[in-house]
């Protein structure tokens, strides 16, 4: 016999049809009303037959009451802190470390001229400490330093009390 006749032929390949039983309703069956609208157009209604008993709903809603409160970990943050805030606590000494070691002010030198400083003007648009945070972390992101958060708001911090200083 030839590779070529021997696929798919053989004395099985017939008896292999397997007949699957029907797939279960996902939803419930619905009726369809046609309804005359204006102007002589048909439009049809959907109304949803429910076979939902007291049973059934006694039972959810003991199901509901026997469900046990969700984890801490599950739960809303806690608000963050705002304006000044967000600094307390912030290391300012690793601050000014990670602003040598990622080399900020030669990065500023070379895209605001001068000796670096000039980037940071508390009146321009960084104009909260908020914000002071944000820009920190999109440096951060942008040039893939790679620090945690809480390095990001110590170095925010250390901007803050050398330049920004705000109120």
């Amino acid at each position: 016999m030839a590779p070529s006749a021997a696929v798919g032929a053989g004395r099985y390949s017939a008896a292999m049809s397997v007949e699957l039983p029907p797939m279960p309703r996902t939803s419930p069956p619905v009726e369809r009303h046609v309804v005359p609208a204006g102007g002589g157009a048909i439009r049809t209604t959907g109304r949803v037959f429910t076979r939902v008993g007291v049973s059934v709903v006694a039972a959810l809603a003991l199901l509901v009451g026997l469900v046990p409160t969700p984890p801490a970990w599950a739960q809303p943050a806690a608000a963050q802190p705002t304006g000044l805030a967000i600094f307390d606590g912030a290391d300012l000494k690793l601050g000014r470390q990670l602003i040598d070691e990622h080399a900020c002010e030669e990065c500023h030198a070379r895209n605001a001229g001068g000796d670096g400083t000039a980037i940071y003007r508390p009146t321009g648009r960084i104009a909260t400490p908020g914000s002071l945070r944000g820009m920190v972390e999109y440096c951060n992101t942008q040039l893939n330093l790679g620090m945690f958060p809480e390095e990001v708001t110590a170095v925010a911090a250390v901007l803050q009390r050398d330049f920004y200083r705000f109120k």
